[in-house]
């Protein structure tokens, strides 16, 4: 392996999208340690099962995770309100800032993120977004289209009895695919 593929930050997401991309990047890198930051996720509740899931996915695949633990409602609300519409770009920016700030302080060799799993995301934005992040901190972003493991994914996040969140994370995201309103319903994350 070269050294240039030595150790990889993989911010995450939640538990069952980290599922497959830490299979695949555990073929290719000699170190993958995950980085978990969500201060979006709402309500509490909500936020502290997320956590817990990774906790139980670190524990039983040996991954060791730095954790960021903040639950951070009104600087979210206070940073989209108005803006609604754009607050997926402001989500992934702060997460993936993040990232890659841990990813340069501590000397990794790159940084990626399971955004890049889910197929609804912004998949375009948040490579782009990565890509602009990692030339800022001085860490290369690795873009990986791990959609492709969808299937296999979930199927493991359940083998494993991961909680599967319904939504994507954001009091808005659960707006969307809860309240029949709103036309959206979207499948779980």
């Amino acid at each position: 392996m070269s050294s240039n593929r030595t150790r990889i930050l993989l911010h995450m997401c939640c538990a069952p999208c980290t599922t497959y991309p830490l299979q695949q990047l555990r073929g290719n890198w000699e170190r993958v340690i995950g980085f978990y930051y969500n201060p979006n996720i709402h309500p509490y509740r909500e936020y502290e099962k997320r956590l817990s899931a990774v906790r139980q996915l670190a524990e039983t695949t040996g991954l060791e995770v730095i954790y960021r633990d903040e639950y951070d409602l009104e600087n979210f609300i206070r940073s989209v309100v108005y803006r609604e519409q754009n607050r997926c770009q402001y989500c992934y920016h702060r997460r993936l800032e993040a990232a890659a700030r841990m990813a340069a302080k501590s000397k990794f060799h790159a940084f990626t993120s399971t955004l890049l799993y889910s197929r609804l995301q912004k998949h375009d934005l948040i490579a782009e977004m990565g890509e602009s992040l990692g030339k800022k901190w001085g860490v290369p972003f690795h873009y990986e289209d791990f959609r492709k493991g969808w299937k296999e994914g979930i199927a493991l996040a359940k083998e494993m009895s991961l909680y599967r969140q319904p939504y994507c994370g954001c009091i808005y995201s659960e707006k969307d695919r809860f309240y029949p309103a709103t036309g959206q319903k979207r499948e779980a994350e």
